[in-house]
């Protein structure tokens, strides 16, 4: 009877107990992730007086102090400066491993522009504010806290998880993950690449649209277009003049559209987004997404920036320099223009197009090239984009649908570069998913007062949680 007694009043206290040791668990987690938020965000991580290298020993160091072996790893890069973090987390080696990426350097930001100080965690209004809290040490946070929490769960996942944490995507001659690939390709091998810097997850104020998975981006390319010319004095003045043949170039790029391209990624996307439209816009992204897209609908979309950067290679002037002096006659004239090239087209084909575009031998065109650390030129190649793995796509909707039932998994392509160019090439599919929700009215990045919602980012710690999971759990 009294065995009987303290094996109930024990059950009772199991059940009493159980609650609250979960919002316990849920409350460190939720504290760490801060803490690893804070610390990220404190750390100057800019090119110019920042150390990337800090954060990753600073980071290496809670994953060591979170149960890590030394064995597992691994801070190191091509200078002092620009060190990178690889992290291991052992499994039972069932399945290859996955690589999860995210980038440690941000962009400047001066003091001045900011109503904050950009190198201070700041929450204010629902909201925590910082250089890095949205592009992308956000993503960082969630990343070692989920290593981490793993970790002290025990948890044996069925492969390897590898956790790299990188400098110099946003500027630099130190890219991270290009390094890693090119001197320590077995530190990152992987079957596939989750990248938290892409994929983004849309909402409008309190309405979470879609979740993202980045499976494309374009290339980044830069072209000069340079006119060279003897000058003279101001006063003789000569219709071979190198501003004019520059200015008319430029001005006939300005007309000029590259034919527009649809893939599997933008296919998908125009698709699944045509739901969420209304009228004449829904339609056309219907008839886009259509084989073959219908032309007309092309043209209309082509009219909206942000559709026409998804339809084809895009080419615009960006900085523009020219003459000596205000009484001679310009020896010089350059332009630069930024291209971001539609995945899968060839970069030399995109320079002949620019060459007949300009129309005007007066008038060079060449790449401005990209220089690795010890100043060999970085080639430019095309970046495939990754199919779309169903055991990727099914884990990511298996979760969605607990964590936001009804939110649609939207395949995409990004305008801009990132670091999943590098594992791309290297033949590693790399998919973005940012694991959390920015509001799409409200983009922050690279600019004053960037910031991310309070809540937005620990419901972004709990999904990458349970992603990565579903992602690494035994079948």
């Amino acid at each position: 009877m009294q065995r009987g007694i303290r094996w109930i009043l024990s059950l009772c206290l199991f059940a009493s107990c159980a609650p609250g040791g979960q919002a316990q668990g849920q409350d460190q987690t939720k504290q760490l992730a801060h803490d690893i938020f804070k610390q990220l965000i404190e750390i100057n991580t800019t090119d110019s007086v920042g150390n990337v290298t800090t954060a990753a020993e600073a980071m290496a160091k809670r994953l060591r102090d979170g149960g890590f072996a030394e064995a597992d790893l691994h801070v190191a890069g091509p200078n002092d400066r620009k060190k990178n973090l690889v992290a291991r987390f052992r499994g039972t080696g069932k399945r290859k491993p996955i690589l999860f990426i995210g980038h440690l350097d941000v962009v400047e930001a001066l003091r001045s522009d900011w109503t904050t100080d950009p190198f201070e965690f700041i929450e204010k209004d629902g909201y925590y504010y910082g250089r890095g809290t949205e592009d992308m040490k956000e993503g960082d946070a969630i990343l070692v806290t989920n290593f981490i929490r793993l970790k002290k769960e025990g948890y044996l996942p069925d492969r390897d998880l590898i956790l790299a944490l990188t400098a110099d995507e946003e500027g630099g001659s130190s890219n991270g993950v290009d390094w890693l690939l090119r001197e320590h390709r077995d530190w990152v091998d992987a079957e596939y690449c989750i990248n938290l810097d892409g994929g983004e997850f849309e909402k409008d104020k309190d309405k979470r649209l879609l979740a993202g998975i980045q499976a494309s981006e374009k290339v980044y390319v830069d072209f000069l277009f340079e006119s060279l010319n003897p000058g003279g004095h101001s006063s003789v003045p000569s219709p071979d003049n190198a501003i004019y043949h520059l200015a008319g170039a430029l001005s006939r790029l300005q007309s000029y559209s590259f034919p527009a391209k649809i893939n599997e990624i933008t296919r998908s996307y125009f698709a699944k987004t045509a739901a969420m439209e209304s009228g004449q816009v829904a339609a056309d992204m219907k008839a886009v997404a259509q084989q073959p897209p219908d032309s007309a609908a092309v043209q209309r979309l082509s009219a909206m920036p942000y559709y026409n950067s998804l339809l084809r290679t895009t080419c615009v002037a960006t900085m523009l320099s020219g003459g000596h002096a205000p009484n001679a006659l310009p020896q010089t004239a350059r332009a630069n223009v930024n291209c971001r090239i539609f995945p899968g087209e060839d970069p030399e084909e995109v320079q002949k197009a620019l060459e007949r575009v300009a129309n005007d031998p007066k008038v060079k065109i060449s790449v401005v090239p990209q220089l690795t650390p010890d100043g060999k030129v970085v080639p430019v190649v095309p970046v495939p984009p990754s199919p779309l793995l169903p055991e990727v796509t099914h884990a990511m909707e298996k979760v969605l649908s607990i964590a936001w039932p009804g939110v649609p998994l939207v395949a995409t392509m990004s305008t801009g570069a990132t670091d999943g160019k590098y594992a791309r090439i290297a033949g590693i599919p790399t998919y973005g998913i940012s694991c959390m929700f920015f509001d799409k009215n409200d983009n922050r990045e690279h600019g004053k007062d960037e910031r991310v919602g309070v809540q937005d980012f620990y419901d972004g710690v709990d999904f990458g949680y349970k992603l990565m999971k579903e992602l690494s759990s035994s079948r």
